[in-house]
């Protein structure tokens, strides 16, 4: 059950870069206990540089970030990294690691005994690789995993934080279809379980719409639509945003409709 906690805001935020002042914003949203957002828009709409903002990587120029209505300049980089998990884009995958060493690195904000980890760390740790099925992997080397396995090791780092809230930057870049759904019930899973607060940036806006309780949508760092899927996940929407045209496809049981374009070899309402 969601709770009207907002883990994580932003409040008119703008961001730019030079000769690019005004690039990004102005973007507010409340990220609640329990609830996922999804950011989608084209390449270069302002996700990912949204979501390093939201993780306090990136100072916006103007506006607010808050941790739990703390403004984020007040958070103690020590709580900073015990609230918040942040997964970039492109985490190594060819680490000479051992799988149960990458996942106990999550454990260094919350480590009391200095560079050895305590017996806490270590069930957090084994939880956390449980929780995304790659237990069977603790004593192989991170870069012998394919990239969907490598990715649940990452995903189970951050799990072992213990965050508050988790920022996820394309998670599901590069994998197939299995492993993209995977990871994206083991993210619904945990914000479910233990009313996380989630972001997330994708180029799948169907998936998005499946598994995210609201959706950003960007283009050219512009706020298009911000609300539930079933209002922006929409060809009346999406279309303008990615230059194609679109049309509504129900899934097989009715619970969400996908968008997909016009040509596509599916039976397609719209």
């Amino acid at each position: 059950m969601k709770s009207d906690v907002a883990l994580l805001s932003a409040r008119d935020v703008s961001f730019g870069y030079p000769g690019l002042s005004k690039f990004l914003g102005p973007v507010s949203l409340d990220v609640l206990a329990g609830q996922c957002w999804g950011l989608v828009g084209p390449n270069g709409a302002g996700k990912s540089t949204l979501l390093r903002i939201l993780a306090g990587l990136i100072q916006p120029g103007v506006g607010e970030i808050c941790l739990q209505g703390e403004p984020l300049c007040n958070v103690s980089r020590a709580n900073r990294a015990k609230l918040v998990a942040f997964l970039p884009q492109h985490p190594p995958a060819d680490v000479d690691m051992l799988v149960e060493d990458v996942v106990l690195l999550g454990r260094f904000p919350h480590r009391t005994l200095g560079l050895f980890e305590s017996g806490q760390d270590r069930r957090e740790a084994e939880a956390a690789m449980q929780s995304t099925e790659i237990a069977k992997f603790s004593r192989r080397h991170l870069s012998t995993l394919s990239g969907g396995e490598a990715q649940r090791v990452h995903l189970a780092a951050m799990f072992a934080q213990s965050p508050s809230i988790l920022l996820l930057d394309e998670p599901t870049t590069g994998l197939d279809l299995n492993h993209q759904i995977a990871i994206f019930d083991m993210i619904r899973r945990k914000v479910d379980d233990d009313q996380l607060a989630a972001v997330v940036v994708t180029h799948d806006v169907n998936l998005a719409a499946q598994y995210c309780d609201r959706i950003l949508l960007l283009d050219d760092g512009k706020v298009v639509a911000s609300d539930t899927p079933d209002r922006v996940v929409k060809p009346e929407v999406l279309s303008s945003v990615y230059g194609l045209e679109l049309v509504s496809a129900q899934t097989p049981d009715n619970r969400v409709a996908w968008v997909v374009p016009k040509n596509y070899r599916i039976k397609a309402n719209g």
